[in-house]
């Protein structure tokens, strides 16, 4: 092979160059992202490598200072699969004065979803609500945690940010509507697409801002 169709960059640059020529294929798309929302498409599309989120990642109005006002708050994020879990940068969170939790492999959910005919992500839902903080769920992989999440808010339950970008076929693009719907600020990625490292990818976008 030819290596010189490498380029060959320090470790603590790549980032930074990814991020350059980003924006250099928005910029030839004729693409301008909202200020607002800029940093946060971006790191999307550096996890995904995929420029289709900067048309269908959606923001309701103010989700951006609920979110930084709840991390400014100790807030906890609540993933529904530990690869999210993993993704979020430890510490930036630790920075932050926040934690990052997941039910999902808990034997006691296990039991409880099995017992009742439900899904894991549901009882992991019902398990995080009752915990006294300033909620943010990040769910990228289970539409049931977004519909079980929109039951508890029907009946009172109010997290303060819900990032929805599950991915896949079965109830993914109507469980992201019903969050649209919910009164709760979100994120959501309309559409099929969606996945645990842009959940990661959202909170890391906002736990930078806060650590800057």
């Amino acid at each position: 092979m030819d290596m010189s169709s490498f380029t060959f960059i320090k470790p603590n640059d790549i980032e930074k160059r990814s991020f350059e020529i980003i924006k250099n294929e928005l910029a030839s798309m004729g693409k301008t992202l909202p200020l607002e929302y800029e940093d946060i498409i971006m790191r999307v599309i550096h996890t995904t490598a995929d420029f289709s989120f900067s048309d269908t990642l959606c923001f309701s109005q103010n989700v951006c200072d609920a979110f930084i006002s709840a991390l400014k708050n100790n807030a906890v994020i609540i993933t529904d699969t530990n690869m999210a879990l993993s993704g979020i940068n430890k510490n930036a969170l630790k920075n932050s004065g926040c934690r990052a939790l997941c039910f999902i492999s808990d034997d006691s959910v296990a039991k409880e979803a099995k017992e009742r005919g439900v899904t894991r992500a549901t009882v992991s839902m019902e398990r995080a609500s009752s915990i006294d903080a300033p909620l943010i769920f990040a769910i990228g992989n289970a539409p049931t945690a977004l519909i079980e999440l929109y039951n508890l808010i029907s009946k009172g339950f109010t997290p303060k940010v819900i990032i929805g970008t599950p991915v896949g076929f079965v109830n993914v693009e109507a469980s992201k509507e019903l969050i649209m719907e919910s009164g709760i600020p979100f994120i959501v990625n309309r559409g099929r697409k969606g996945g645990s490292a842009v959940a990661a990818a959202i909170c890391n976008a906002f736990l930078y801002r806060l650590n800057l």
